[in-house]
């Protein structure tokens, strides 16, 4: 077969470069210029060829031995999964990644606050693949989107504290639920109520509340929110009262504010 109807055959299908005992410079660099990938079936590739080959496919970088740096940064400033097949990619060739997807953290060990950041900053659910992040990244995550708690293996208490403040179907998120944690949660969020409604004393609940409503730097939101929960109301099972009246009798002088303004909405 002469090398002229080998070189349209590579044109047509660069694979049966494979099959070809005897390959030209010109056979390799047609199949790599096809496709990049091809670069597997070359044995000692020149840099030529395995540049060419990483412009053709990114991916190309996994046949490549001891690729050079400007290789490693130039695939993955193209395609940020091609950190996949680097080895022990640098902080820097991470940060080239992370520049285009947060996931990219996934294929850094042990990745700096820095890493973990750019990570959450880019893509907030990426944390799922940050192994124990610090509670400053876990705190950054969870104020972009509540839902992150479920990736967060370990999760601190300001963490889920935080994530219960701002929504109370975090609690689906958090296992060992004992009494004690339900009341601080409660504590900071009413609206967590409707998950425990047949889980606390009354007793409890009302302590508990007591102390929140009764302090001058309560939140809006709590109040608002209090006076909102259909969880508590007079006809609520054992935590049945009237929150209006409840207020009236513990609530502060800011609370109280809060509260008729909640209640003349209502109207």
């Amino acid at each position: 077969m002469t090398d002229d109807k080998i070189l349209q055959m590579i044109d047509s299908n660069p694979i049966i470069i494979k099959n070809i005992e005897h390959l030209t410079e010109e056979m390799k660099i047609r199949a790599i210029k096809k496709d990049g990938l091809m670069i597997r079936f070359i044995k000692n590739p020149t840099k030529e060829m395995q540049d060419m080959a990483i412009k053709s496919n990114c991916m190309a970088i996994e046949f490549i031995e001891d690729p050079t740096y400007e290789m490693k940064k130039y695939v993955v400033s193209e395609l940020w999964n091609a950190l996949e097949f680097i080895k022990n990619p640098c902080e820097e060739l991470i940060k080239v990644g992370l520049s285009q997807k947060g996931y990219a953290i996934k294929y850094a060990k042990s990745p700096s606050a820095e890493l973990q950041r750019l990570a959450i900053e880019k893509d907030y659910d990426s944390i799922r693949f940050i192994d124990s992040p610090i509670e400053e990244i876990q705190l950054l995550a969870i104020e972009k989107n509540y839902e992150t708690l479920r990736y967060i293996e370990n999760a601190t208490t300001r963490a889920e504290i935080l994530a219960i403040t701002e929504n109370e179907a975090a609690v689906k998120f958090i296992s060992n639920l004992d009494e004690d944690r339900k009341i601080l949660f409660l504590k900071n969020n009413s609206l967590v109520m409707k998950y425990f409604i047949n889980d606390l004393p009354r007793d409890k609940v009302e302590m508990a509340l007591k102390g929140v409503l009764s302090s001058e730097n309560i939140s809006e939101k709590y109040v608002r929110d209090f006076m909102n929960c259909e969880s508590i109301n007079e006809k609520s099972g054992n935590i049945s009262m009237d929150k209006t009246i409840f207020i009236y009798k513990y609530g502060s002088k800011v609370c109280k504010k809060i509260a008729v303004d909640e209640k003349l909405k209502m109207i």
